[in-house]
């Protein structure tokens, strides 16, 4: 069969035993269409409905981080990398579970392993089809190898039998010569093509570097990204990156400067010929603008190349250093009916996202909440009591704490100590 590209999105993660997450948490992009409000937010596929975006809140410390850094490991693994992936410093075990589900080319597919960080090896792995007859779901099993218990299941008996004596070091996709075995070779062209459309970036530190390649580099998405920076309403007539003559300060005195921006101190020369126009004046961003407006300028190329190729956009703390509303229209830019192929996840503070009249879904607000018995990854979908409601006071409950998942700070106790009170 010839591969064909089609839109990818993760539909389900699950993780066991990696960072903070010591039991079982599931994280799913499946929407729930009973609910016809806000139906935009929304991919219809004919296998499943999936959500564009979801948001994750919670206190600091207690896993949003986590969450995503799952994410990048999976990402790292099914893309042959070294990994960072740990498990649990609070249990004894050395294996984490990683599992994902996903759409690739309009097919929905799972796949589950086991990693040894002690060994570095992956005892087990499962890789199957899940397909679709009216209501019910099934799933088509391609691979299974079980060095755990034993169980090797292939559709060529050839590689059924290869299975026990191969190396364990890596996922069976990157162990052998695939062409030699069609449906390997299929599903392993299925996993690289979704792995490789994920961008996953902190906006705490940035990095400044696609933005700059497609300034330099003519291309269809350079006028985009220059418009939509100035969209963001930064009172900013243009955004440029500009030959070394043309810099409109002294070169050597720029390259001095105390702040590196962002995340580029070995590229100081393309920092420096960034420039932002402002009424047809142009003056270096890294000394002129402020930290969120080269944040967006940062940003901008990842959304736009997101929107424009279809791809996975994932972002930690999206709303660090950016107004409110922008961070509202960034989101409110992907579930848009427009928006027929991207999607977004991300970690955030701002409860001001928290809209469920004209925002977000139900589905689409997660919370991650820390007790003295574990780590619990949730929706707000799962509160019973707001499946009722339209979601106007969830910003006041969540606040209120009804919602779990914020801090409970006792600074006072702090001042008391500091002003020597008894």
């Amino acid at each position: 069969m010839t591969y064909r590209e089609g839109m990818p999105v993760i539909i389900e993660l699950r993780a066991k035993n990696c960072y903070i997450f010591s039991e079982g948490i599931r994280f799913s992009m499946y929407a729930d269409m009973n609910d016809k409000k806000l139906a935009a937010n929304v991919h219809r596929k004919e296998q499943a409905d999936i959500l564009k975006v979801a948001g994750i809140y919670g206190p600091n410390n207690v896993g949003k981080t986590c969450l995503l850094k799952c994410i990048k490991s999976l990402k790292q693994i099914l893309q042959n990398k070294p990994t960072e992936l740990t498990t649990n410093i609070f249990n004894d075990n050395d294996v984490c579970e990683l599992g994902v589900t996903f759409m690739e080319n309009e097919r929905i597919f799972s796949y589950d392993f086991c990693y040894d960080t002690a060994k570095k090896e992956f005892p087990y792995e499962k890789f199957t089809e899940i397909v679709r007859d009216g209501e019910a779901a099934n799933e088509k099993i391609c691979w299974v190898r079980d060095t755990m218990h034993g169980e090797y299941v292939y559709e060529d008996e050839t590689l059924t039998k290869l299975m026990p004596v191969l190396a364990k070091g890596s996922l069976l996709l990157h162990l052998l010569d695939t062409t030699a075995f069609p449906l390997l070779q299929e599903m392993k062209d299925m996993v690289i093509a979704f792995v490789n459309r994920i961008d996953i970036i902190s906006m705490v530190n940035i990095p400044m570097q696609k933005t700059i390649d497609l300034l330099k580099n003519k291309n269809h998405l350079q006028e985009k990204v220059v418009r939509f920076i100035k969209n963001a309403d930064l009172d900013m007539d243009g955004f440029a990156y500009v030959e070394p003559g043309e810099i409109p300060w002294d070169e050597a005195k720029l390259d001095k400067t105390d702040e590196q921006v962002l995340n580029m101190p070995d590229r100081a020369l393309d920092q420096i010929r960034l420039v932002s126009i402002y009424k047809g004046k142009p003056v270096p961003s890294m000394l002129f603008d402020s930290t969120g407006t080269k944040k967006i300028a940062a940003l901008a190329s990842y959304i736009v190349e997101a929107l424009e190729e279809g791809r996975i956009l994932v972002i930690d703390e999206l709303d660090s250093s950016i107004h409110f509303k922008l961070t509202r229209a960034i989101v409110a830019m992907f579930n848009n009916e427009l928006n027929n192929s991207a999607q977004m996840i991300f970690s955030v503070h701002d409860i001001n996202l928290m809209d469920c009249r004209r925002l977000l879904r139900r589905e689409q607000i997660w919370f991650i909440h820390k007790d003295e018995q574990g780590v619990y990854v949730y929706s707000l979908a799962d509160f019973l009591e707001s499946q009722s409601g339209d979601g106007a006071n969830v910003m006041e409950r969540y606040q209120r704490g009804s919602l779990g998942a914020v801090p409970k700070p006792e600074f006072i106790d702090t001042l008391i100590e500091v002003k020597g009170i008894k």
